[in-house]
């Protein structure tokens, strides 16, 4: 039996676990002992959540044409992955009256309200898929927003400020904010993009 016929029980398994899921989280494991991952995998067993060493050509088969599959760039090195469906569960009635106990529309606004509290500055919330797409936040946001929040906070730590966070090339960087504060980027008015979003019916009033 050739290899990918063995592998497409696997990769099928993965396509079900996440057909439904609430959310589903790719974990480095690296560096945890055995009774580290052990209790994790307690936990989270506990919590309703499932827990699978997997590899990672497998799960990347398995995210794709699915609102997962902006997880790919993130399947590097021993990954596992957890998911969770408590929500998908319930009806939509159980969902509803959930909803509204929730004091926050989602963490980052509690998280606001304590920094609030603690610096006693203004707050402002932005979610990236607001700004970006118009709509909903999808997978590739959510895992995007992560990963600069880790290494703001990291710099944070480090007491690494006057920079921002950024992407380049997938990866995260630091740019010191006297690089691109106060200095603007021009697009050539001939470029495709510009043709794009006149065709949608953007204006830059050159017409």
């Amino acid at each position: 039996m050739a290899k990918v016929e063995l592998k497409q029980p696997i990769v099928q398994e993965i396509a079900a676990q996440i057909d439904g899921a609430q959310s589903v989280v790719v974990v480095d494991y690296r560096g945890l002992t055995v009774s580290e991952d052990t209790q994790l995998r307690k936990e989270l067993r506990e919590a309703g959540v499932s827990y699978k060493v997997y590899k990672n050509t497998l799960m990347n088969f398995a995210f794709k044409g699915t609102e997962f599959e902006a997880l790919a760039p993130v399947l590097e090195g021993p990954n596992a992955i957890a998911i969770s469906k408590e929500d998908a569960a319930l009806s939509k009635k159980e969902l509803k009256e959930k909803k509204a106990k929730k004091k926050y529309p989602s963490v980052a606004y509690e998280l606001a309200e304590k920094i609030q509290e603690k610096t006693d500055k203004e707050v402002r919330i932005t979610v990236p898929g607001h700004t970006q797409r118009g709509g909903s936040p999808c997978a590739y946001d959510r895992v995007l927003a992560t990963r600069l929040g880790a290494e703001a906070s990291r710099a944070i730590l480090e007491g690494d400020f006057g920079c921002m966070v950024g992407t380049r090339n997938q990866e995260i960087i630091r740019v010191p904010l006297s690089e691109v504060a106060g200095k603007l980027k021009y697009v050539d008015p001939k470029a495709s993009i510009i043709d794009e979003a006149k065709t949608i019916g953007i204006s830059f009033g050159d017409e």
